[in-house]
């Protein structure tokens, strides 16, 4: 609970904007993903899925939270587009695994609020991307029987295009 608390004081620092006066630049620069890459990782994401017998959306938005691709399986539920777009947006905004979130965030805890924020979804399935260490977008999915396994699905769709990361 502790750490949590942490990661949200330091995520809260981060999100602070640099003047150019504090680091002597007056852009920033930054890597996020490329339309294509996040368009191989949503059909990784929902072909693993389905050898699994799941029927499934997945999504990833880029470092910003703004979708990039979503594919629907064509049994997957009317709610699951939504729900991958807004579990890859909590990962990529909280820069957490939702899964993790979901349980640091249980009613009763100190950090609950985190919660009522709005589009977060506290629901496991949304795994961040990283490149070299560095959060360029995030993959949400929705549809599988438990969260643990639209997590699975979110990170073999990751792993679908990993010889196209540079790590």
């Amino acid at each position: 609970m502790r750490g949590i608390a942490s990661a949200f004081a330091l995520l809260a620092l981060f999100a602070l904007p640099a003047t150019a006066g504090e680091s002597g630049e007056a852009l920033v620069e930054f890597r996020t993903l490329h339309p294509d890459l996040a368009h191989g990782i949503v059909a990784g994401a929902v072909a693993a899925c389905r050898a699994r017998g799941y029927q499934v959306a997945a999504a990833v938005v880029d470092r910003f939270g703004v979708p990039q691709a979503l594919l629907r399986d064509v049994l997957a539920g009317p709610h699951t587009p939504e729900t991958a777009v807004r579990k890859a947006w909590t990962a990529v905004s909280f820069r957490s695994d939702t899964g993790a979130l979901a349980a640091a965030t249980r009613t009763g805890t100190i950090d609950s609020g985190a919660r009522f924020v709005p589009g977060a979804l506290m629901l496991g399935g949304g795994v961040p991307v990283e490149v070299a260490g560095r959060i360029v977008g995030a993959v949400g999915v929705s549809g599988s029987p438990s969260g643990e396994e639209d997590a699975a699905c979110a990170r073999a769709g990751i792993e679908a295009v990993a010889d196209r990361l540079p790590f």
